[in-house]
């Protein structure tokens, strides 16, 4: 490898994908890909291999997305210059595509009749048909209710549209219009690349490119390698909960995170089975960007020159047993998966904390709501699916600084307007605001909660809200940080009829129902007792703060004019320091359910239900923790074993099922 001359090849190739990255964004009908930015494009090798990566917009979770399997299964030699190809299958992909809204395109790059790279592109369609508006319901059970599904084929064919093809997709979405507006504009991304990478081999020749493309790949596992070399070797492991829509519905993530030299290793195993619920996210065999973003940020935030392409992938090796919640299989639905990799970075995140000396942050709100509503047109009359905005969280704070405000900080979509959503829907914003009072306690804070209240002025409005989580088992502290706030949903608040109803799945509003959403807040960084006098006194004046809250949490004694007296704060502090804090702070609900289940035997649980027939696995595992919860005390092995076997047979009939 030539230093200089990959360089020089990694700055030109950022500048390829850079420049159709934001074609796309300028070109492109929707709401959701032209201002909350849900889309992206890459450049990989004739081989699958991503090489560059936009950073600048758009998506940044699918770092060395797995093109090979679907190119393998097209066949290279049957793609030719003017092939572009489509899908939008999580399971003919084999995990390129990770949920049905996702559709993806591949466009085969030809230089002197040789395929010299492939250009990649996806959007989130806003509307692909299914059995709800937005074609998304965190309550769907299955692929088919979430709308059209077309295994990898020819769009165009040697530059000819497949009419069939863009008409299937049409047909099926309840805005064909903005669907196809969105995939001409990734099109003329993909145009772009081709044309700038054959500019590229105009300049330096075919072979010179073709090798700047496997140099910026080895350059960036070598960077990646020196960062993971500096993580102290050893095994780590970390459970948390993810909870389902239905009542009691909850999915169990575990990993454990071994660490030798420059290679980590991420295992899943243990993880519950893929849930009757569209939570699910298919990974395939290879290690999938999706379920190790949190090592992705830790590497490129300890060294930002490291190259956005898959050789950071390349010394991590991941794994999710098919079947489980992070690696389902067909035909579970996945529209609201955004949850389950969240709650993969939280566990993989347990574990970093536990390896560095320093720990590196607690527990963000640990969701990303997108909300969507279905209702006519103000302006035309029609009936329109519309994105009106995302809802996140406060993040976690850090180990050496707060967590942001109202903003988890894993994801990377943008706010939508307001004046937008006003012209376009008939939804008026009441409130956007960050709520007062609900930053979590530590010598850093948890990043506040944020608030919106949405009122539908028009004769009826279909609201649907996917993602929604950390409403039962709050964000975790961390090194004697508080753990953070879960979130609420209250429709119609402070009117007769008020009623708290938390996620949502699919939500009716009749003219002037308003519906008031409250998301989580992060857990705090480090004893509270810990925290500077004037950034709690800044808290105060910025109204972030109560005097009663700072006198709980922060042990601040005020004078009779209100302000604080130092002398008599420090000796309050003194007076209350000797408490023994834990390393993790984690709500009364996760108590209750760890009083119950060792992780070893959890564990075993999960992994026990993959041995069954599918259609019980998931109702298996609910069945048998809830009566372990519910008894509130560890149990012998064998009786575990027993209740285990009972679950079965009534689950089963009383039939012997196979697996």
């Amino acid at each position: 490898m030539d230093a200089v001359r990959t360089a020089i090849m990694n700055n030109r190739f950022n500048a390829i994908v850079e420049e159709a990255s934001a074609a796309v964004y300028r070109t492109a009908h929707t709401t959701f890909v032209k201002l909350v930015q849900d889309y992206q494009c890459a450049l990989a090798t004739a081989d699958g291999d991503m090489f560059a990566y936009p950073m600048m917009s758009g998506v940044n979770v699918f770092i060395g997305a797995p093109l090979r399997p679907t190119l393998d299964a097209i066949g290279r030699e049957n793609l030719k210059p003017g092939d572009i190809i489509i899908t939008n299958d999580p399971f003919g992909t084999d995990g390129l595509v990770t949920h049905l809204m996702d559709i993806t395109l591949l466009y085969p790059i030809f230089r002197e009749d040789k395929l010299i790279a492939v250009g990649w592109s996806f959007v989130h369609a806003s509307d692909i048909g299914g059995a709800v508006p937005g074609s998304i319901s965190p309550a769907l059970t299955e692929v088919f209710q979430e709308g059209i599904r077309i295994r990898p084929v020819k769009l165009y064919e040697r530059g000819v549209l497949n009419e069939d093809i863009k008409s299937i997709y049409e047909d099926n979405s309840r805005i064909p219009a903005e669907l196809w507006g969105d995939i001409q504009a990734m099109i003329s991304g993909l145009k772009s690349m081709d044309r700038r990478i054959n500019e590229l081999c105009d300049r330096y020749g075919r072979a010179a490119v073709e090798e700047g493309m496997l140099d910026v790949i080895e350059y960036a596992e070598t960077k990646t390698r020196a960062v993971i070399e500096a993580i102290p070797d050893g095994t780590y492991d970390f459970s948390d909960y993810l909870e389902g829509i239905e009542q009691g519905q909850l999915a169990y993530f575990t990993v454990r995170l071994t660490i030798r030299g420059g290679e980590i290793d991420v295992d899943f195993t243990g993880t519950d089975p893929q849930l009757s619920a569209a939570y699910n996210l298919t990974t395939g065999a290879t290690t999938h960007p999706y379920l190790i973003q949190c090592l992705v940020a830790f590497i490129l935030t300890m060294d930002p020159l490291t190259p956005r392409n898959s050789g950071i992938l390349r010394p991590i090796h991941g794994h999710a047993p098919r079947g489980t919640v992070l690696n389902g299989v067909f035909p579970c639905s996945g529209g609201s998966r955004a949850a389950s990799a969240t709650r993969a970075y939280d566990v993989i995140l347990g574990c970093l904390n536990q390896a560095l000396p320093q720990g590196l942050a607690a527990a963000g709100a640990g969701m990303m709501g997108v909300i969507v509503v279905a209702a006519p047109d103000p302006r035309s009359g029609r009936d329109r699916v519309s994105v009106i905005n995302t809802i996140g969280g406060g993040s976690g704070a850090r180990r050496d600084r707060d967590g942001v405000d109202g903003t988890e900080v894993r994801y990377s979509q943008r706010s939508v307007p307001v004046e937008m959503t006003e012209v376009e829907t008939v939804i008026v914003m009441r409130t956007i605001r960050v709520v007062p009072d609900s930053r979590r306690a530590g010598k850093f804070v948890g990043g506040a909660a944020i608030e919106m209240e949405l009122e539908n002025t028009g004769n009826r409005a279909i609201v649907t809200v996917r993602n929604m989580n950390r409403f039962v088992f709050a964000p975790w502290g961390f090194k004697g940080g508080e753990h953070g706030r879960v979130g609420q949903t209250v429709v119609n608040p402070g009117r007769p009829g008020e009623q708290s109803i938390g996620k949502i799945s699919i939500l009716e509003l009749g003219q002037g129902d308003v519906v008031r959403i409250t998301s989580p807040a992060g857990g705090g960084f480090g004893d509270p007792l810990e925290r500077s006098i004037s950034a709690v006194e800044r808290d105060i004046e910025n109204e972030m703060l109560s005097r009663a809250r700072a006198t709980e949490a922060y042990a601040i004694i005020f004078d009779d004019n209100g302000f604080i007296n130092e002398a008599a704060t420090e000796a309050e502090r003194e007076e209350r320091k000797g408490v023994t804090l834990p390393d993790f702070a984690f709500c009364a609900e996760r108590q209750r359910h760890d009083m119950a289940w060792d992780v070893e035997d959890r564990r075993k649980l999960a992994t026990f239900a993959l041995t069954c027939e599918q259609r019980i696995r998931s109702q298996l595992v609910l069945n048998v923790h809830g009566r372990m919860v519910d008894e509130g005390r560890r149990i012998e092995p064998d009786r575990l074993q027993r209740i285990i076997d009972e679950e079965v047979s009534r689950l089963s009939g009383g039939r012997v099922l196979p697996s």
